[in-house]
């Protein structure tokens, strides 16, 4: 009988590293994922503060933060793929909304990720998106080798929970996230093994 291979889609899902995954950028991170198909996989690192602020940031690209609620948040290293350039993760504007940003991926689960600058311009005049995640970098997987790395116990996987990203303390969301799945860091070994 052929076997049937499953593709799986993890769109809006967290990846969750293992205690064993060693990998400086990826050591005991969570990773949303904004894009996974068949070509690859692409996400943002949610709980990787950088050293700077998004005050700072807008300094940086000129801009005034005319945002009070935002001022000392953090800007994340999404991860080590082209960490010079800015990743916006906000929820999605609503049907009829005026802004529509020139460079915006949709993804399903209600969030979009800009990388145009329109998106920081229109957070410079007080409006824009309530809530953002901004980061530097982004991660990224080339065909077939997320899945490996999965099969290779490198990460456990979960739906998604935008409050994880949004509403809670960074030093809480790895943990958070286990939670997800009813575990605690204590019950993950740092050995990788197959049942």
């Amino acid at each position: 009988m052929p076997t049937v291979s499953a593709t799986i889609n993890l769109t809006h899902h967290f990846l969750i590293a293992m205690p064993g995954l060693a990998d400086e950028a990826f050591a005991k991170s969570v990773v949303y994922m904004c894009e996974h198909s068949e070509r690859g996989a692409l996400g943002l690192v949610i709980n990787k503060p950088s050293d700077i602020n998004l005050k700072k940031l807008f300094d940086k690209v000129e801009l005034p933060l005319r945002r009070d609620d935002l001022v000392e948040e953090p800007v994340f290293q999404g991860g080590p793929v082209q960490t010079e350039r800015g990743f916006v993760l906000h929820e999605s504007m609503m049907p009829g909304a005026e802004a529509v940003y020139a460079s915006t991926m949709t993804i399903p689960g209600g969030l979009e990720m800009t990388t145009s600058k329109d998106v920081l311009e229109a957070l410079s005049t007080g409006a824009g998106p309530r809530k953002i995640f901004v980061s530097l970098g982004y991660s990224a997987w080339g065909e077939g080798q997320l899945e490996s790395e999965i099969s290779d116990n490198s990460w456990l996987t979960v739906a998604a929970d935008l409050a994880v990203i949004f509403d809670t303390p960074v030093e809480q969301r790895y943990d958070k996230a286990l939670l997800l799945l009813g575990l605690q860091s204590w019950m993950l070994s740092p050995e990788a093994g197959h049942a």
